[in-house]
């Protein structure tokens, strides 16, 4: 395991703004060998230097998008009933995908166990009707759509990383290491990120101090200088999900800014709706041991660009020729 961590090495001088951090750019090892089949192979890639956002967009920010510009997300949109010809009719309401816990064991081969569409649960109410703006404004949004989270970037003048800037990132200048803290998950009995403790999905003990998102910047920074790369939400990134990433650069060489997929490609062939998939990283606080091992830089999951949740959120980024 080698580490570059230099957080503002060769950092060129326009900075966007207070609030990014200058990632170097380097080759790195991506994806794992260890864990799921999504994530294979590990393989060497190069990415140019960037600029990406220190804290996954809070709340706050959010709100401050909308109120500059009007914009409704997805989530307090009705649903086109054309789009979801077999659905139920009293599911097509605004709102959005909240967790919620069951009482004991269930079958963790069916999410439907914890995930409920929940009618106006948005990014201003995120376990609905029944709670407010006022406690989540330090804690990253939620229940953005990918549609969403891409309007928030281009008004900020930003972008979303790709799926290799992410995991740069995230891995904090420590190539090859499971975590982006290094390879034990709590080292000295160190909780490092929200994630899940106890059994999943109806026993969460609660030791890291949250049961759900919490504040930004309330576990330690990685070597990068960013917070909340692992766990607390799952973050958005601009590539379309492909088994193995999707590259098509032959095995002689290094790719270089490496891209998902196709579009059509992204589809779960399982799926009547035909809905495309973008690459979510980081894991989010419902990552748990016995269920889902995602608290990890390598880790990537395929979301359906209509789907907004309580637990997947986004930060941007910035190429370095950026005015």
């Amino acid at each position: 395991m080698s580490s570059d961590a230099s957080p503002q090495r060769d950092a060129p001088t326009n900075r966007p703004d207070d609030d990014v951090v200058w990632i170097p750019g380097g080759e790195f090892s991506m994806g794992s060998d260890e864990h799921y089949p999504e994530e294979r192979p590990a393989r060497q890639v190069g990415v140019d230097g960037f600029w990406i956002d220190r804290t996954p967009v809070t709340t706050a920010a959010f709100r401050e998008f909308v109120d500059a510009t009007g914009y409704v997300t997805l989530a307090e949109r009705p649903p086109r009933p054309e789009e979801y010809p077999d659905a139920d009719p009293a599911l097509l309401v605004p709102g959005s995908a909240v967790f919620v816990p069951p009482d004991g064991p269930v079958d963790l081969r069916n999410p439907s166990n914890w995930w409920q569409y929940v009618p106006d649960a948005n990014w201003r109410q995120p376990l609905g009707p029944e709670s407010d703006l006022s406690e989540w404004l330090d804690h990253p949004v939620v229940h953005v759509a990918y549609e969403d989270a891409v309007a928030y970037a281009e008004w900020a003048g930003k972008r979303l990383p790709t799926e290799a800037e992410h995991e740069r990132a995230s891995r904090g200048g420590l190539d090859g290491a499971t975590f982006a803290w290094g390879d034990e998950l709590t080292p000295e009995g160190e909780l490092m990120a929200n994630t899940w403790q106890g059994t999943f999905p109806w026993q969460n003990t609660g030791a890291d101090g949250h049961v759900r998102t919490s504040p930004v910047g309330s576990f330690p920074a990685n070597g990068y200088g960013l917070v909340d790369t692992i766990g607390n939400v799952w973050e958005w990134t601009s590539d379309w999900f492909a088994v193995g990433g999707g590259d098509s650069t032959p095995t002689c060489c290094t790719p270089e800014n490496p891209r998902g997929g196709t579009e059509a490609a992204s589809v779960d062939p399982f799926d009547p709706a035909r809905t495309p998939r973008k690459v979510l990283k980081g894991g989010s606080h419902l990552c748990a041991p016995n269920y889902c091992q995602r608290y990890r830089p390598a880790a990537r999951y395929p979301e359906p660009v209509d789907t907004s949740t309580s637990h997947v959120g986004f930060r941007c980024a910035v190429s370095d020729d950026a005015d």
